[in-house]
């Protein structure tokens, strides 16, 4: 039996990842490190606490204490563990580079050391900066507009370069916005969702025309589980996207129209510094060599969001109601 570790895996999109590999395989043993900070939750993965294939353990991937016991028992590394919002990067870059960078790299000098097959190296679109007249190919340079994005760029590179220098399995992958239950409230879905069901305005950055390609995160897991075994792919990228873009004020009036809530609850607020007025990505790479594509359109997968969120009102409360209200209250209070 296989043993991964997982990192970062009570997040939003590392807990759909585990409930999808151990629905998925019978025969595989996950490992969840994570550090629990603000935006882990371990509600996420409440139902899976007594499943005989998982194990959980609270640790930094910046320390190597608590990676170097681990990596020796796995087979598999897919490191989602990140600082992930561009906001609060403005704010506070350094535990970003702390995470996203130096986290990397103990993860990877961890994995050097041991038989691993794979080290799956989550990054993100965001690497690439301003997407411009055309949706971004794996072989576009890095333009990042964010410490955030810098930070992710960084591990990204690192990663690659162990496969380069020392031969570390090394597969990076770069997807666009994710979408679906279980995520933050700090990110834009599930914040203009949870204020449309309060009657609280939709804060919107300037005239809300940035666009975003749009992936719902039950096609992100499929892909990843893919990469994460497919043979003879080493030191190569690959996005991973859908096409779907939406600017941030058609979804916001698709959230209000679902919710049936009026137009103007959407308030402009000031915009924030090195906003990236479009990201979007080619994921002809995965389509053509592995065959995956998207299942879930916007058009289906935004209302089964919005109704997880309506039917789910203790997940999402618990947290505004807790760290998430002073957050709230510094990043809009005076915009």
């Amino acid at each position: 039996m296989e043993t991964w570790l997982i990192t970062g895996g009570l997040g939003f999109i590392g807990s759909h990842f585990i409930r999808h590999l151990l629905g998925q395989n019978s025969d595989l043993r996950v490992i969840n490190l994570d550090k629990i900070t603000y935006a882990a939750n371990r509600e996420n993965l409440s139902d899976l606490a007594e499943h005989p294939h998982y194990e959980f353990h609270q640790g930094d991937i910046a320390d190597p204490k608590d990676v170097r016991p681990l990596i020796g028992r796995v087979d598999l590394i897919v490191n989602f563990a990140a600082e992930t919002h561009v906001d609060r990067s403005i704010g506070d870059p350094a535990s970003f580079i702390q995470t996203d960078m130096l986290g990397v790299h103990v993860l990877l000098e961890a994995a050097r050391e041991s038989s691993i097959r794979r080290f799956v190296q989550v990054s993100t679109d965001e690497v690439y900066g301003e997407a411009g007249q055309k949706p971004s190919t794996e072989e576009d340079p890095f333009m990042p507009k964010s410490p955030y994005a810098a930070s992710k760029a960084g591990g990204d590179r690192l990663a690659f370069a162990y496969f380069a220098t020392y031969g570390t399995p090394v597969v990076i992958t770069r997807c666009s916005n994710n979408y679906g239950s279980f995520q933050y409230p700090e990110k834009m879905i599930p914040l203009f969702i949870t204020n449309a069901m309060e009657d609280k305005p939709l804060p919107v950055y300037g005239d809300g025309l940035n666009s975003r390609d749009w992936i719902h995160v039950e096609d992100h897991c499929r892909a990843l589980e893919l990469l994460a075994q497919a043979p003879g792919i080493e030191g190569e990228t690959f996005n991973i996207g859908t096409g779907e873009e939406r600017t941030i004020l058609e979804m916001a009036r698709a959230i209000l129209k679902t919710l049936e809530k009026p137009e103007d609850l959407i308030q402009s607020v000031t915009d924030r510094p090195g906003h990236v007025r479009r990201h979007a990505v080619a994921a002809k790479k995965i389509e053509r060599e592995l065959g995956w594509s998207p299942k879930v359109t916007l058009k289906e997968g935004l209302p089964k969001t919005i109704r997880w969120y309506v039917e789910n009102p203790g997940w999402w409360r618990r947290i505004r109601d807790g760290e998430f209200r002073a957050y709230y209250q510094r990043m809009y209070a005076n915009r």
